[in-house]
């Protein structure tokens, strides 16, 4: 916790990313966890091949170059959490009630430490009791057995699995009987997938991480990469010193949008040269990304009709359908309707336009700024709309490039976790595995949430992640929990998901990403899919947290044998051997053919997207067009502001660091919203005042947090934003996308109102 005598402070960040400020950060963290020797251990062993474990952050492809030293700060963040010394035995649930643990913030009941062995709820004392894995396994089977319909059961994923764990849940599920295999995804890049899938009929972007070293220029949409994947400041500065352009879009001037040093080139460090990392800055308001893209595709096709190579006719004739439509919508879209909706003048349109005109190759690449709206679907679509109309697909340098936030969240998809699965998939599924699996779409993560609500599903299995946290509309979620019969989640450390349980509820404590992993036939490793579709191998280097510890697949064979007595599936020479799941996963998955051999080569294996051969599995087998009409993002009644959620620098999705937030220049305070100064002047708020924070869900509920600070910060004016998980509070079951049914949290509409007198402040953790 944040010590509460300890004032808050906010003032402009104008260092360059990473650097000494990076460096400082990790000293600090091997400082608290005391780990001298393991910590540095762990810095040469992250993300190198011949055994070396994958970072358990971010998703961005590993660059060996050099002297191999792939690593950031939020990865030795994550790994020293996990590799703490602090545990959280027998003796700490004895001492306390599930109800008291309920009142500490999440930071106290993760800073307990790691999970050394598996917990059953009793009801009698409200606490968490030791339970053998037999008897864990038991109470999971004797549940699902007991369920009128196996869609009574959800299977919820986390980006922490890997490959081989992943294709074994489902593969549990899908025997059991059931698609409701709900994930991150669904609160992430749905909408990416979605978009990719229709307009070039792969759901993954087609660059890889030697395009960004060719590109001439880049396009960095809605992503905070100096927090959300930090290793792509080294592509970025690398970029700039090859003369490459790049253009950041998003509503705030994030710190990678400035300049870098990136640690581990040593002569920078040592003359602290800054790196700049951006050409051009576009503060679009938020959702506004669509319009500033139909904005650049009209410059050029205005442009095409005295200068030919503005648009690539011979690429738009040979791989496309649907340009004519295309055309005619850009033309009959007025500028000042582009100009209202992206928040952003003519003027500076036109510069990006000038730079994508003038580039030969160039990738555009996003996270959840662009997707996390009513209309993501929509953006993506436009952004593959400007990369078509000058070829820039199908060859190196160039593409969509979506960045995920979180490792392997793209191989859990990859490796089936989907409720919508295609039916060649599960034909394969049943041809190799002798399964016969239900056909089906299942439930996603607010269906989930829902479901549990009306009493349809009873039984949640949660496999990592903080669920009750991560999904929107807090209490809600908190409620639907509680209305199960069993929750089980499997976890590495305590967090708020154990404490919004089911009539019955077990914590399963399993293996972390650092950690060897033993089985029968020795040492195993897992493996891991990027952003960019690179597959390589994990080798855990410690010794584990407890004895009583199990893998991931373990605990998934454990689960399947209780549910399933008559299973076809091998689970023990599955668990015993993790060569043969992948063996099964080569007759399955397209792409992972003598999956053992080669995920066994340097780097590993990339898998082929179609599409970057110019192969579109579309209806029309041609990269598609969209024509959707511009959505109005500009709020309709007077004094509405639109916030967004964000994390902080000191944060990795739920699991929050500290209070502070160095790149944004806060110290000591997550309760807060950051306002353009003008829309505070406009409501009589002052820096640091306190004010209470009302929304309005699209079902007509209201959401309120009081006494949150607010300070003024560089943005649109009609918008705001502030730190998730808190301010997922604000956004209700019924905020969602109809085109992805992904949360709106990057499209909050709130009011902003002075707090009631006499009102205190809130803390500052």
């Amino acid at each position: 916790m944040a010590d509460e005598n300890e004032q808050w402070s906010q003032r402009d960040y104008r260092h360059p990313a990473a650097g000494w400020g990076a460096a400082g950060s990790v000293l600090k963290i091997l400082a608290k966890e005391g780990e001298w020797v393991d910590g540095p251990r762990a810095v040469f062993r992250m993300n190198h091949e011949n055994g070396g474990f994958d970072c358990p952050g971010c998703a961005w492809p590993d660059d060996l170059k050099g002297l191999k030293l792939d690593i950031c700060e939020n990865g030795i963040k994550h790994v020293t959490w996990e590799m703490t010394h602090e545990r959280a035995g027998k003796e700490f649930f004895a001492a306390h009630t599930v109800s008291e643990l309920r009142t500490w913030s999440d930071r106290e009941l993760e800073a307990q430490g790691r999970l050394v062995g598996p917990l059953a709820y009793d009801a009698a004392s409200d606490r968490y009791v030791p339970v053998s894995w037999e008897d864990a396994f038991t109470l999971v089977g004797r549940h699902l057995r007991g369920l009128d319909s196996p869609d009574g059961a959800a299977f919820y994923t986390s980006g922490r699995l890997g490959n081989e764990a992943s294709f074994l849940y489902q593969l549990m599920a899908r025997e059991y009987g059931t698609n409701n295999l709900p994930d991150c995804s669904n609160m992430c890049h749905e909408a990416s997938g979605r978009a990719l899938t229709q307009a070039l009929g792969t759901g993954k972007g087609t660059v890889d991480l030697k395009d960004w070293e060719t590109a001439d220029a880049l396009f960095i949409m809605g992503v905070n990469a100096a927090s959300n994947a930090p290793r792509m400041l080294t592509a970025l500065a690398g970029a700039q010193r090859r003369g490459a352009k790049i253009v950041h879009v998003n509503p705030m001037v994030e710190a990678a949008a400035r300049k870098t040093i990136v640690p581990h080139e040593f002569v920078d460090m040592a003359l602290m040269k800054a790196t700049p990392t951006g050409d051009l800055n576009l503060q679009v308001r938020p959702g506004g990304d669509m319009a500033l893209m139909r904005g650049i595709a009209k410059v050029l096709l205005e442009r095409a009709e005295s200068d030919p190579k503005a648009v690539d006719p011979e690429f738009v004739e040979r791989h496309t359908a649907g340009f004519e439509e295309y055309r005619a919508l850009c033309a009959d879209t007025p500028w000042e309707e582009l100009e209202r909706q992206s928040g952003l003048s003519r003027e500076r349109i036109l510069a990006a336009a000038e730079i994508y005109h003038r580039s030969r190759r160039t990738i555009v690449s996003w996270c959840l700024g662009i997707t996390q709206h009513e209309h993501g679907v929509d953006t993506v679509r436009e952004i593959v709309n400007v990369l078509l109309l000058r070829g820039n697909l199908g060859r190196e340098g160039a593409g969509p490039s979506p960045v995920r936030g979180h490792s392997n969240v793209q191989g859990n998809r990859t490796c089936g976790i989907d409720h919508r699965p295609e039916p060649e998939f599960l034909d394969r599924l049943a041809q190799v595995c002798g399964i016969d699996p239900p056909r089906e779409p299942g439930l996603d993560t607010v269906r989930v949430v829902r479901a549990m609500h009306r009493g349809e599903v009873k039984v949640f299995v949660g496999m990592g992640g903080n669920f009750a946290m991560a999904a929107p509309d807090l209490p809600y979620t908190a409620q639907g929990l509680r209305k199960c019969d069993l929750t089980v989640h499997v976890s590495t450390k305590l967090n708020r998901s154990h404490l919004e349980h089911g009539r019955e509820a077990l914590i399963l404590p399993c293996l972390g990403r650092t950690e060897r992993d033993v089985q029968h036939s020795g040492v195993q490793s897992s493996s891991v899919e990027d952003s960019m579709s690179m597959v390589h191998l994990s080798v855990g280097m410690k010794r584990p947290a407890s004895p009583h510890l199990l893998s991931e697949p373990a605990i998934i064979a454990g689960m399947a044998r209780a549910a399933l007595p008559d299973s076809v599936v091998p689970w023990e020479d599955y668990v015993a051997d993790y060569d043969r799941v992948r063996d099964t996963m080569a007759r399955v998955l397209p792409g992972f053919e003598d999956f053992n051999r080669r995920v066994r080569l340097p780097l590993g294996f990339r898998i082929k997207q179609p599409a970057r051969e110019l192969v579109f599995l579309t209806p029309s087998g041609r990269a598609e067009f969209s024509c959707a009409e511009l959505p109005d993002v500009v709020p309709a009644e007077e004094g509405v502001l639109v916030l967004q959620t964000m994390r902080s620098h000191d944060q990795w999705n739920t699991t929050v660091y500290s209070d502070d937030d160095r790149y944004r220049g806060v110290k000591n305070l997550r309760a807060l919203v950051l306002m353009h100064a003008g829309d505070m002047r406009d409501r009589g708020i002052g820096e640091g005042d306190p004010v209470d924070i009302e929304s309005v869900s699209r079902d007509g509920t209201r959401r309120r947090l009081e006494g949150y600070l607010a300070l003024a910060y560089d943005l649109p004016r009609g918008s705001a934003a502030g730190y998730m998980p808190e301010m997922n509070v604000l956004i209700g079951a019924a905020d969602h996308s109809t085109q992805s049914d992904q949360p709106l949290m990057k499209n909050v509409l709130v009011r902003i109102t002075p707090a009631a007198a006499g009102r205190a402040a809130a803390p500052a953790g």
